[in-house]
């Protein structure tokens, strides 16, 4: 079986997109959990979650940005994304990576375009949430996010539970009143920075959480994992924190099941709907967080 590590490393061989899509039936795989590359064919997925009582944050895959030129388009590209949102009625946030505007090119650029697409969403009433990347990113997107949070209250970042900072990044983002989603984390981190054991980032995420639930700040706790929505549910009832209090969220083609058994039972539930040309780092990030979905793939190889 192929490892987590090795699909990490995969990810980052960009290269090999255009071999895989040659394989038969691939795509089919990737559509599950890419909601195909162009903005029209991910509103359609939007709108069926919509109608299942589910809320969406809507994100257009892209990473490591190398031009200004680039960065520029992306900021377009979620200005007709907020657009879509409005015009077709659609119950749906944006997610951006910090690194997709331009953070990696410079951080002041970063900053002005993700400004720009913060302005663009509060003119539509609309919430931006800032994803967090790698390492190498996490003090300037949390420092660029505090630079928006002055201006801007429709705004949010993530938490990635995985990381030995994440408690006290999260004490700090909470004296200003920071709308946090909670994560474990899906990138490869040596262990200098993060959790090198499940059994431990779990034990972080959950003292995170309770943190977050307990802030009255409505917060979006991410997670497909059975024990962490337990323990979530469990201490809000414990404290009687009401359901309407935050969020949990979910990534789309993961656990539908699960995601309709929590919006039937009256939880918010949204769900990170990506679209896309530059999926291939994504999916295989998806892979990683639970290897054996590498099966489907090599069994749709050898039958398709």
């Amino acid at each position: 079986m192929i490892t987590k590590d090795a699909l990490l490393y995969l990810s980052k061989q960009e290269s090999l997109k255009n071999v895989l899509t040659n394989i038969s039936l691939f795509k089919k795989i990737t559509d599950r959990f890419v909601a195909g590359e162009t903005i029209e064919e991910a509103a359609v997925a939007v709108k069926e979650l919509n109608k299942l009582n589910i809320s969406v944050t809507f994100d257009h895959l892209g990473e490591a940005i190398k031009s200004e030129a680039e960065a520029e388009a992306e900021v377009v590209e979620y200005g007709k994304i907020l657009s879509k949102i409005d015009k077709d009625g659609l119950n749906s946030n944006v997610s951006l990576k910090p690194t997709q505007l331009g953070l990696a090119i410079d951080p002041e650029l970063g900053l002005r375009n993700i400004k720009r697409v913060v302005e663009k969403a509060r003119a539509y009433n609309n919430f931006v949430r800032i994803d967090m990347e790698d390492t190498p990113y996490t003090t300037a997107t949390i420092d660029m996010f505090k630079k928006l949070r002055q201006e801007y209250d429709n705004v949010g970042i993530v938490i990635q539970a995985y990381l030995y900072r994440s408690k006290e990044d999260i004490q700090d983002l909470l004296k200003c009143n920071a709308r946090i989603r909670l994560c474990k984390g899906a990138y490869d981190e040596p262990a200098t920075v993060a959790f090198p054991k499940k059994i431990d980032t779990d034990k972080n995420y959950v003292e995170l959480m309770k943190i977050l639930l307990e802030s009255g700040i409505y917060h979006g706790i991410a997670t497909h994992d059975p024990k962490m929505i337990k323990a979530t549910r469990d201490f809000s009832k414990e404290k009687n924190i009401p359901k309407s209090a935050y969020e949990f969220q979910m990534l789309y083609g993961v656990r539908r099941d699960l995601q309709l058994k929590l919006a039937g039972g009256g939880y918010n539930i949204r769900v990170y709907v990506p679209y896309g040309k530059h999926w291939y780092p994504y999916f295989m990030r998806r892979l990683a967080e639970r290897p054996a979905n590498i099966w489907f793939i090599m069994k749709n190889f050898f039958l398709g």
